[in-house]
């Protein structure tokens, strides 16, 4: 099942929904929205736990 990530649960004002198939992807896709939405270079490893273990299971989509 797909994963997602809130960055506002993280950087709180930020609206970026990161979605991925895996852990992995997201932590990638994560890594690169931190660098141009945050002006992050690196990542430090505790920031990076705190990225993964906001990592949730994406939920079904709700249609009207």
């Amino acid at each position: 099942m797909a994963k997602e990530l809130r960055c506002g649960g993280l950087m709180p004002g930020c609206q970026a929904v990161i979605e991925g198939k895996d852990e992995a992807k997201v932590m990638a896709k994560a890594a690169e929205h931190a660098k141009t939405a945050h002006g992050l270079q690196q990542i430090p490893p505790d920031v990076a736990s705190k990225v993964r273990a906001a990592i949730r299971e994406k939920g079904p989509t709700q249609k009207p």
